[in-house]
């Protein structure tokens, strides 16, 4: 079964009454995988600072430490509220538990589900943005080339918003892959078709915008058409994908109509690309979703999906296809 990685200082960062990125998010997640069986690792004692000091400036670094000793209210914007060093430890969790899942994807082989909070793909190089502090699928990655030789990752971001930070960082390097598929116009405004990379890289940003109201179906079409040729082209070694609850049909800061067999058939997708492209290896690490009632049954649908496999093509055929 597809291994959990999560991390209990991850709970710890406490955030205002009405603000959507709760403790409880983490809570409903994990208590559903442990129930549905997924061997959980619940916990990582690694120093992550270094991964962490390869994606982001120091002085940011230091600024973030400092203001969570201080007891300041927030990083950077109102989006970001700090609940003392406890968001501090909570960011630094996320990563070290995400390196301990990317090093057993490349030790063991096969798939790990990272469950963490805060979420990380809005965090720039130098500030905080849209409720993360560290941007941790940028640790991941860079983490990924630079201790264990890898020379090709993707990361295919599956958030209802765009993973400007994840963008951004790697922006200019031909050898990270990112994909994003995400409703647009909304927060924050970035990863328009037009926006491929900079400079020696090229070619190796791929967005693809969809309008409010996208479906199963035309999330399936966006896969097929638009990521999958992608993909194939690149060849990367492991397939990294930041999963955003939020595209749910009735969550509270999207406005998609993604179900829960949408969700299943995202996890038989990217194990079907992750056995075609690159051994079997991948990691998804959990990045927004706000409807709290049910993260739990979405991330088990996503989870035995990946366990399935099977055939995707086959997969997106509908009921009356099957029986015809």
């Amino acid at each position: 079964m597809l291994r959990i990685y999560t991390d209990p200082r991850c709970r710890h960062h406490a955030t205002p009454p009405g603000y959507p990125e709760v403790p409880a998010r983490l809570d409903a997640i994990v208590g559903a995988l442990r129930q549905a069986g997924h061997p959980i690792v619940d916990g990582s004692a690694r120093d992550p600072d270094a991964a962490i000091a390869a994606v982001h400036d120091a002085d940011y670094i230091t600024r973030f430490h400092r203001a969570a000793a201080r007891g300041d209210g927030m990083l950077d914007a109102a989006d970001n509220p700090l609940s003392g060093l406890a968001t501090w430890d909570a960011a630094r969790a996320a990563v070290a538990a995400a390196l301990d899942a990317a090093d057993a994807v490349i030790d063991d082989g096969g798939g790990t589900f990272v469950a963490v909070r805060p979420p990380g793909h809005h965090a720039e190089r130098d500030h905080a943005m849209g409720f993360c502090f560290f941007n941790t699928v940028a640790c991941v990655a860079q983490h990924l080339r630079d201790a264990r030789g890898l020379d090709r990752v993707a990361i295919v971001d599956l958030d209802v918003h765009h993973g400007n930070g994840t963008q951004h960082l790697f922006e200019r390097d031909p050898n990270v892959l990112f994909v994003s598929l995400h409703q647009h116009p909304l927060y924050p405004g970035t990863g328009l078709a037009d926006e491929r990379g900079r400079g020696d890289g090229v070619g190796a940003t791929c967005n693809v915008p969809l309008a409010a109201g996208a479906d199963d179906a035309v999330y399936a079409d966006a896969l097929a058409t638009h990521v999958d040729p992608v993909l194939a082209d690149f060849k990367p070694e492991i397939l990294l994908i930041s999963l955003g609850f939020d595209v749910w049909q009735h969550d509270l800061l999207g406005g998609m109509r993604v179900t829960e067999a949408g969700y299943a058939s995202w996890g038989r997708w990217a194990r079907a690309q992750a056995d075609a492209l690159c051994a079997g290896r991948a990691l998804t690490l959990v990045e927004g979703g706000y409807d709290v009632s049910a993260l739990g049954a979405l991330a088990v649908a996503y989870a035995c999906g990946f366990d399935e496999g099977g055939d995707f093509e086959e997969d997106q055929k509908t009921e009356e296809d099957r029986t015809d």
